[in-house]
């Protein structure tokens, strides 16, 4: 499969999860009797950052797979060593605004970003082999 491809297919499943978690999520603060429109904003957005933060890095990676594989191996490595500070400032500094600006609740602008790994993890445990 076109790398290409593959980092769209695991970046739609992210957001799937994602999408999942935010929903749980605002469940819960529903249940809590601490929903608003904080929350709903917070959740959406924080979801959104977290799957663009998740295919950013997916793209870069790809890249760097493809030069390893034109045997420019350095090249991949220093690509994806230097990308990473770029994008956590990118990320930090989206975040602080947001939260700087009053219209999200902080927990659930934040809390999106925790459901990438449990994701990838229940992805993993239900993908075929060879896949």
């Amino acid at each position: 499969m076109d790398s290409r491809k593959i980092a769209l297919q695991e970046t739609k499943t992210i957001a799937i999860g994602v999408g999942i978690g935010v929903g749980l999520m605002i469940g819960v603060f529903a249940l809590l009797g601490k929903y608003d429109t904080s929350v709903l904003l917070g959740g959406i957005t924080g979801g959104v950052l977290a799957v663009l933060h998740f295919f950013s890095l997916a793209v870069i990676t790809t890249l760097a797979a493809d030069r390893a594989e034109g045997g420019d191996v350095q090249s991949g490595v220093k690509l994806v060593q230097g990308s990473y500070p770029i994008r956590m400032l990118a990320l930090a500094a989206a975040l602080f605004l947001c939260a700087r600006s009053g219209y999200f609740n902080v927990v659930a602008l934040a809390l999106p970003l925790a459901f990438v790994r449990p994701t990838i993890t229940f992805a993993e445990f239900f993908r075929k082999k060879g896949d």
